[in-house]
């Protein structure tokens, strides 16, 4: 690449190098500077994710042609589907390797979540893990409670679940020639969403019991309807997220001068 590039009018939100003219030390702190954000999108929707989790369940069921269809969406979902487009943004223009670091970086913050979750309710407060008249926990022990149970499911979910993106972001890529891609971009996302949602939904059950799920009805019919109904929100997300992709790719691949990977 060489040490100048001419961009006309594009403007520079980290420093400007006489009028249109920018030096290589800019574009690279531009990469870095992108890069920042979008792991900071990424880590702060994981860690958002994890405490929230399946502290509540939305009821977004609707009637379709007289009959009830249940979709009840634990509240932990919502912003998951950003996590996919930031690893896909990252495996697109930084490479596989800083994708893949990523992942392991989140994994990471969720293992040092646990242990404050877990040291906060050892350590002596003004109040105690001692349920109210209604047998309620004070509020923290209830988020504990269900943050602990359900952390284990979600970290074993997430890595299968990111590694697999990254994995299958590539092996479409290096399948189409770099071409085609909205084929790399819902592919791996959609399968991998689906890997996430059957685990974490699954684990959370069996590993954590935190389900609300009803002990006079079969069980499996009660777990699939949360798993397709996490499952078609991702999905519905994922091919929604195509044109961003698309518009975004573009636009970083311009601002910060990169016409493949860079910094693997």
């Amino acid at each position: 690449m060489t040490a100048r590039r001419r961009l006309g009018t594009l403007p520079d939100m980290f420093d400007h190098q006489g009028g249109d003219t920018l030096t290589e030390a800019v574009y690279r702190r531009r990469r870095e500077g992108a890069f920042l954000v979008l792991a900071g999108l990424f880590i702060g929707s994981m860690t958002m994710l994890n405490i929230l989790g399946v502290t509540r369940f939305l009821d977004l069921s609707f009637d379709f042609l007289g009959f009830t269809v249940p979709l009840p969406l634990a509240v932990g979902v919502l912003p998951y589907p950003l996590t996919f487009l930031c690893t896909d943004f990252i495996s697109e223009i930084y490479g596989r390797r800083r994708a893949n670091f990523l992942v392991w970086v989140g994994l990471l913050v969720n293992v040092w979540l646990v242990f404050i979750l877990w040291i906060g309710g050892l350590l002596p407060g003004f109040d105690q893990a001692v349920p109210d008249v209604a047998g309620r926990l004070p509020v923290f022990f209830e988020v504990r409670k269900a943050a602990l149970g359900a952390v284990v499911a979600s970290m074993v979910a997430y890595a299968a679940a990111q590694l697999c993106d990254v994995h299958l972001f590539h092996f479409w890529k290096r399948l189409t020639g770099g071409r085609h891609l909205w084929l790399r971009n819902n592919g791996s996302t959609m399968v991998s969403q689906f890997i996430d949602t059957f685990a974490v939904i699954t684990i959370t059950h069996f590993y954590a019991g935190l389900l609300p799920v009803a002990a006079d009805r079969p069980l499996w019919p009660q777990l699939w309807t949360f798993i397709l109904t996490g499952y078609v929100f991702k999905f519905l997300v994922a091919a929604l997220d195509t044109l961003p992709f698309y518009f975004g790719t573009a636009w970083l691949r311009k601002y910060l001068a990169v016409e493949d990977e860079i910094l693997h």
